[in-house]
């Protein structure tokens, strides 16, 4: 079994697709208390990883949307 990649390094999609894994295993209950332990601590860090990317994907959307004269040039995305 290989380490598990750093999740800094990952992209939106591919924690949010270990983070849909890791929920799968523990909600079937078949995985030893430690091992579901540290599943349970990668998904926290997983998902404080998807909402800081999902972050900055709604700032980059914001300035996009905001003319050069500061002012909205439509009305905001609305990621939220």
């Amino acid at each position: 079994m290989s380490a598990p990649a750093d999740i800094s390094a990952l992209s939106f999609e591919a924690a949010l697709e270990e983070l849909e894994a890791i929920v799968q295993k523990l909600e079937g209950g078949e995985v030893e208390l430690e091992k579901s332990i540290a599943l349970y601590q990668r998904g926290a860090a997983l998902k404080a990883h998807c909402e800081a990317r999902l972050k900055d994907a709604q700032l980059k959307v914001d300035k996009i949307v905001i003319g050069a004269d500061g002012k909205p040039d439509a009305e905001p995305a609305g990621l939220d």
